[in-house]
């Protein structure tokens, strides 16, 4: 048996993550900001020195600000060749300075037995000076080949399904060829998506874009069409990753207004033949 279902519940001793104004100029590089506009767009994200605007950081940054120290074998010994990212939040609670230090408690948070996957759960909570929440995360990972292991299956439907209309908001991005190259130096240095050979191995014809990057570009596009460009209305964004996207796609972000929260999908290539969900069920709501 490669999965262990007895870590469900492991907690992870706590951390410490940190972060810089570099830190978040990068990261905003790596999701795209500037691109459009290498002057005058987001300049709040991509320039610490401007008489415009004071620096701020992109609310979905968190996702890469693990504290570290999390040892994945308390999950058994999967292939982490056949992973894939199935799901994603970030919920924010706090406001973040670009430059800080905060206290992360991780934990496993549940382990499905898919049959032909597993499909395991990770949260991380962060709190800063005297235990105020920042942001908590929480995620799950697909492990290809790893079920079948006579564990819970886990809740079954549930999908959020997008409304039959015109979306009420639509925002559609560029990305670069070279954007997995930039993204990965925010920490992600898996050669699925920089070693064409290592990709190959993985079954897909060249390296592709991490589903991180595409969930920030997703989350400027809720920045800018739901929240006006503020980050301190951001609060809950949660989605699953449906289809890999490869560098140079462009993306575009259709979003709906359900009550008091926000529907929203991600398609990678619009328009095209090779036109898909990558981002799918997304859910936000403002704080």
């Amino acid at each position: 048996m490669t999965i262990n279902p007895e870590a469900v519940g492991h907690e992870f001793e706590a951390g410490e993550a940190s972060w810089s104004s570099k830190d978040c100029l990068l990261y905003a590089l790596g999701v795209g900001c500037g691109v459009a506009d290498p002057v005058n767009g987001e300049l709040e994200f991509t320039t610490e020195n401007s008489q415009e605007v004071t620096q701020a950081m992109l609310p979905t940054m968190p996702v890469v600000l693990g504290a570290g120290g999390v040892d994945f074998s308390v999950i058994g010994d999967p292939n982490f060749a056949l992973m894939v990212h199935g799901e994603q939040s970030v919920e924010l609670q706090g406001d973040i300075p670009v430059e800080g230090t905060a206290t992360v408690a991780s934990k496993i948070t549940h382990i499905y037995d898919k049959g032909k996957a597993a499909v395991v759960g990770l949260e991380n909570v962060a709190t800063g000076e005297g235990g105020s929440p920042l942001w908590t995360t929480r995620m799950s990972l697909f492990f290809r080949g790893e079920g079948g292991f006579g564990g819970d299956a886990g809740p079954s439907g549930g999908k959020v399904e997008m409304p039959d209309r015109a979306a009420d908001t639509s925002i559609t991005y560029e990305t670069r060829a070279d954007q997995a190259l930039l993204y990965r130096l925010s920490g992600d240095r898996n050669p699925l998506h920089s070693d064409p050979k290592f990709a190959e191995m993985a079954g897909f014809p060249k390296p592709i874009l991490h589903g991180l990057c595409t969930y920030g570009f997703t989350g400027r596009a809720l920045l800018n069409g739901i929240c006006d460009g503020n980050p301190a209305t951001f609060g809950h964004m949660g989605a699953r990753f449906s289809s890999p996207v490869f560098p140079g796609e462009a993306l575009q972000v259709d979003m709906w207004n359900d009550g008091d929260q926000v529907l929203f999908q991600t398609t990678a290539s619009p328009n095209t033949e090779q036109s898909r969900t990558v981002v799918a069920g997304g859910t936000f709501t403002t704080r």
